[in-house]
């Protein structure tokens, strides 16, 4: 027999229920876990979603489990979380290594030890059992609806600028061809094994095989360095650093992963007058459609694509404008500003709250 250690962080549950992921990766600790649950707290609340933050994982190495054992392990952990989950309490939804599949195994789980269907227990879960429409869309095609809007801001045609993704999964690959269809030039992408890059820019459609014909293939940290007006950065953590920062050809960073600048190279960015999109808000796409998915459930009422794609342009937007308008009046940096307004609105919902008793 295996033991597997396994968490669930709440962080605040000021707004509402708490809302976060649930990974499972060899290196989950608590420590991980609630720091995670923090920032969801910032996000949600940016946002303005009724939620607080939440995290949760299973230190396991899942490529090392078949879907049995992977099916055991997410009803035995769903079991042992009776009490602490719920749809009015904490609401799970997909993070590293967990899918859609987890997610309905989570629901089933909840579902027959309450005695009836909870839909709304978890996000992210197929469409068959009350998913979202667009859910699996929302993280990339929000990073271009928030780089937009910065465009916008900064008196750019989108459709005129040079973008270089770095990460061409779930986010950066979404991310790319959003690029594409609204008249932006990408000059390349990569992805965990390297990428590639033409100055003519690429032909997503065709970049499938390694041996594709119209471009040089580059590492990611070349990739990093390339001539673009417009660096999105969709892969791993820390990939701006206090090394490289100095050589980044770039007019814009765009930050559609979780933390991928470091503190040092944040620092010599904005030494550089590089503005960067803030995590926090930029690939806060994928919360929002949960939270969409959330309501959708409740209400049993479900809308299309095109209302939710509009839906979340109007959150992202919002949000963005509010960001936008605080980093100007108190010269102060995106990142920071986008901080502030997530704190604030917990500050506000506390204050109005009181004390009890």
């Amino acid at each position: 027999m295996e033991v597997f250690p396994a968490y669930r962080v709440q962080h605040s549950s000021v707004l509402g229920p708490t809302k976060g992921g649930i990974r499972y990766d060899p290196h989950v600790t608590l420590g991980e876990c609630a720091a995670l649950a923090v920032w969801m707290t910032w996000k949600c609340a940016l946002l303005r979603l009724p939620y607080g933050g939440a995290k949760g994982g299973v230190r396991c190495n899942p490529r090392a489990l078949s879907l049995t054992e992977l099916q055991r392990l997410t009803r035995r952990y769903t079991s042992e979380l009776r009490g602490v989950i719920g749809p009015q309490e904490d609401i799970p939804a997909p993070d590293m290594a967990t899918n859609e599949q987890t997610m309905a195994w989570i629901m089933d789980t909840y579902s027959m030890q309450v005695g009836h269907a909870v839909p709304e227990i978890v996000t992210g879960k197929p469409v068959a059992l009350g998913g979202s429409l667009f859910r699996h869309e929302a993280t990339g095609a929000g990073v271009v609806i928030v780089l937009e809007r910065a465009c916008e801001r900064l008196g750019w045609n989108l459709s005129e600028q040079s973008c270089v993704v770095q990460g061409f999964g779930n986010v950066g690959g979404i991310a790319a061809r959003e690029l594409t269809s609204k008249g932006a030039t990408v000059l390349a992408v990569s992805d965990i094994s390297g990428g590639v890059h033409s100055p003519e820019g690429l032909d997503l459609g065709a970049l499938q095989a390694e041996d594709y014909p119209d471009a040089q293939h580059v590492t990611n940290a070349e990739l990093l360095e390339l001539p673009c007006d417009v660096l999105v950065l969709a892969a791993l953590e820390d990939q701006i650093t206090g090394e490289n920062a100095p050589r980044l050809d770039t007019k814009l960073v765009v930050e559609g992963a979780n933390g991928p600048t470091s503190i040092e190279g944040d620092a010599i960015l904005a030494e550089r007058g590089i503005p960067i999109l803030p995590d926090v808000l930029t690939n806060a796409g994928g919360v929002t459609v949960s939270y969409f998915e959330w309501v959708q459930d409740l209400g049993r009422l479900f809308w299309t694509r095109d209302e939710i794609r509009a839906r979340l342009a109007d959150k992202l937007g919002d949000a963005f404008d509010r960001v936008w308008s605080l980093a100007d009046a108190k010269e102060i940096s995106l990142r920071q500003a986008a901080l502030v307004a997530g704190i604030n609105e917990v500050a506000g919902a506390l204050k109005a709250r009181g004390i009890y008793p």
